[in-house]
Formats: structure tokens, C-alpha cells, sequence
């Protein structure tokens, strides 16, 4: 599965390319904003509390996947129709961009791809930016889910008791339980292996070489063959993870609820401290 696309190949790309605009972080509702300002020709921009995720609730977490037929018909609003590229960016480093390239993979898109590197590799290459609101026609994409592997809390929970590995995403203050700006409760779940997603960039914010990707998950306890899931506080930036392990050979399954759904049910157990616990 090929994950990203450089600035400068997608420069020479020919044929149709749906750009989507991701730009999100948490506690930040700037990023459409900041998309008016200035974004790639042609990129429509994606709401990421609205149209990659369902209404948050304490069953499901902050957000939790939406229907398929939700992410379908978002995806013909972005202009999406059959046969189509789909390269999806933000000014994050991908962490936010990488949930519309999980959810379109989820949904059964095979050519999705991450701009490597998003809006700041874009312009170090000599891309042009517009600005202002783009509205493309209706696409026609048919979308039909199950084409990502996902957990669920349980599932997720059980992973290390089985062999298999639960990698959390989260900062690692966060999997310590030294801070929590969002959550119920403080910690990781017990067992998990902390995995900053952050670790997976550049200086540049720009992804790893797929070798060196290898030899940070390959140190973590990630290997082919071996089950991975991956969580972070609402199954966000564990998208980004998940890319990553693809990249460096290895699959991995998402927990969409992750420590947002974990931590709202005080009858799970939670870890603090830098060991898995």
C-alpha cells in the first residue's frame, strides 16, 4: 500500500487529483480560516468534527467513525467520483490529514495518499496556493467500509495479553498520565507501549524513511506477523501511526474510540507511569 506522495511528484501528477484540506488540531477552530487564507488549487476543505467523525459521545469517544454512508456522501461533496486520486494534507505533518486517508482506505478507495510533508513541503517545492472557498460538482464515489482493519476497547485490551501490541499514540506525558487537557481520566491503558506519533516526522515534518520507521516500531515490538493495534485520545493521531507502520511493511488495526472511549468508563482500569503497566 503506497501511503505518501512528495510535494514535487504531485507537482508533475497528471490525470484528476481531489486535494482535501484537513487543517485541524485539538482546542484549534481555525483551520477553515486558515484554509480562506490560503491552500492548494483546487483543495476543498474537510471538516474534521463534522465530516470524518460522528458526534462525540462517552460510548463511542470524541470521535467515533461515522457511517459509511456519511463518509460517502461527504465524499462526493469534496468532488470525489469513481476512479479518482485522492491526496489528502494538512500543516501538521499529516496528524490530522491522516484521518481522511484512513477513513477513504476504510471505506474502500484503493489510490489515497498523504502529501508528505503537507502544506509547507508544497510551497519548499515552488507549488502555487489560492485562496478563497472551492465548491466542485457532486462526485459519484461509491463507498462500501471494511477496508481497514479496526478494534474495538476490548479487542484493543486484550492485544497485550495475547501477543499481540497495543501502541499508544498520545504524547508521552500524556501516556504517563502526567497531564490530560481533554480526557476523563489520566493514564494508558494497561499494557500499551507508548508510541508518540510525533516520532514518526522529520524536522521538516515530514515522514521517516520507511527504513527508519522500521527500526523505531521494529524496537517497540512491532513486526510483520505480529497483531498491532494503535489508539491515541480519539483515534486522530493514531491514523498518522497507522500510516507510519504501513509504511515501514507492517499492519495495523485502528481503535476509533481510543483513550477518550477507555477513559469515560471509570470500570476500566488505567495505567500511569512510563512502563506498560
Amino acid at each position: 500500500m503506497t501511503v505518501l506522495i512528495a510535494a514535487e511528484e504531485l507537482l508533475d501528477a497528471h490525470g484528476r487529483t481531489v486535494l482535501l484540506d484537513v487543517r485541524w488540531a485539538l482546542g484549534d477552530d481555525r483551520g477553515h480560516e486558515r484554509y480562506l487564507e490560503g491552500h492548494l488549487p483546487g483543495a476543498v476543505f474537510v471538516d474534521l468534527d463534522t465530516e470524518l467523525a460522528d458526534p462525540p459521545s462517552p460510548e463511542r469517544g470524541r470521535h467515533p467513525l461515522p457511517s459509511v454512508q456519511r463518509l460517502q456522501s461527504a465524499a462526493r461533496r469534496w468532488g470525489v467520483r469513481a476512479g479518482d486520486r485522492v491526496v489528502a494534507y494538512d500543516d501538521s505533518g499529516g496528524t490530522a490529514a491522516a484521518r481522511a486517508w484512513w477513513l477513504l482506505r476504510w471505506g474502500g478507495l484503493a489510490d489515497v495518499r498523504l502529501l508528505d510533508g503537507g502544506l509547507a513541503a508544497w510551497r519548499r517545492a515552488g507549488g502555487p496556493v489560492e485562496t478563497g472557498e472551492v465548491a466542485p460538482p457532486t462526485g459519484d464515489v461509491v463507498l462500501v467500509g471494511g477496508g481497514m482493519p479496526v478494534l474495538g476497547p476490548d479487542e484493543a485490551a486484550a492485544l497485550p495479553r495475547d501477543g499481540g501490541l497495543l501502541l499508544d499514540a498520545r504524547a508521552a506525558e500524556r501516556y504517563r498520565g502526567e497531564t490530560e487537557p481533554v480526557d476523563p481520566r489520566a493514564g494508558h491503558v494497561p499494557g500499551a507501549v507508548s508510541a508518540p506519533t510525533t516520532a514518526n516526522l522529520a524536522d521538516d515534518g515530514t515522514f521517516l524513511a520507511a527504513t527508519v520507521l522500521s527500526e523505531r516500531f521494529a524496537a517497540l515490538g512491532a513486526e510483520r506477523g505480529r497483531p498491532v493495534g494503535v489508539y491515541c485520545g480519539s483515534g486522530v493521531t493514531a491514523a498518522h501511526e497507522v500510516a507510519a507502520l504501513t509504511e515501514a511493511g507492517i499492519e495495523a488495526a485502528l481503535w476509533p474510540g481510543s483513550w477518550s472511549e477507555w477513559s469515560a468508563d471509570p470500570a476500566r482500569p488505567a495505567a500511569t507511569g512510563p512502563d506498560p503497566g
